[in-house]
């Protein structure tokens, strides 16, 4: 089976991570196969791209450590932070409402994945948070820069520098979870509740979204990731997170 899922429904498409075996980590494959289907999906004739994972114990758990652990140098860790980065970029700008439906746990770069996506929805007994800092290193996929245009900054500040992972009902009240959705199966609720976002003509979404995307400044916004995975990198090479990701492992 694909790493990565393409599931064209009427007027809304399905990507979704299928690692469940790995929390639908990402690896270097994922990252392509994503970016294909993420492509494919904007030129289908659906009005909603939704990203979810396999199963329901994780939406993704970010980075794949034991395929990305290998990477020890800051230009090793830079070249792959920055491609997953455009990816993500390309998830923020894309013409269609994008939408992560966290069907379980989004964790370190999952969190940047649903930050990246324009609403999150989420079932009840998921949760996430921006863990990154507890391996030594910071957001490096530009999670940091999409969720300071989602959430008020006191939200943004304590989401990050903290490393809590809060569960779906603090998340709904912190603004970064849109709904937690009660209904089972959770994909039926999640299409259910977009409903009403797939009544109107796409090309008028379409230029629904690009009045939204209009208040941030694409130049700016892609200078943020840049510093946001230049950093990154810089930490990466440091023995606090080796050792950090050694323990984990280990775990």
């Amino acid at each position: 089976m694909s790493k990565v899922l393409y599931i064209q429904d009427h007027d809304v498409t399905w990507i979704q991570f299928n690692r469940p075996e790995k929390r639908n980590a990402i690896d270097e494959e994922t990252m392509d196969l994503f970016a294909e289907a993420l492509a494919q999906a904007k030129g289908d004739q659906s009005k909603v791209i939704i990203v979810t994972g396999a199963g329901e114990k994780a939406f993704c758990a970010g980075g794949d450590l034991s395929s990305f652990h290998k990477l020890k140098t800051e230009s090793e860790a830079k070249a792959m932070l920055a491609k997953m980065a455009k990816i993500l970029l390309d998830v923020y700008y894309c013409p269609k409402l994008t939408v992560a439906a966290l069907n379980g746990a989004a964790v370190g770069g999952g969190c940047e994945i649903a930050a990246a996506c324009d609403l999150r929805l989420a079932a009840p007994h998921s949760k996430f948070g921006f863990i990154q800092g507890t391996l030594g290193i910071t957001t490096g996929w530009g999670g940091t820069s999409f969720l300071m245009t989602r959430v008020q900054p006191h939200v943004s500040l304590e989401m990050t520098m903290t490393g809590k992972v809060y569960s779906s009902d603090v998340g709904e009240n912190l603004g970064f979870i849109q709904k937690v959705i009660q209904k089972i199966p959770f994909r039926e609720g999640v299409k259910e509740w977009l409903g009403l976002y797939t009544v109107l003509d796409q090309e008028v979404l379409a230029a629904y979204k690009e009045r939204h995307l209009d208040r941030i400044s694409r130049k700016e916004l892609i200078w943020r990731i840049e510093r946001e995975v230049a950093k990154c990198a810089q930490l990466w090479e440091r023995d606090a997170h080796h050792e950090a990701v050694d323990a984990f492992l280990r775990m």
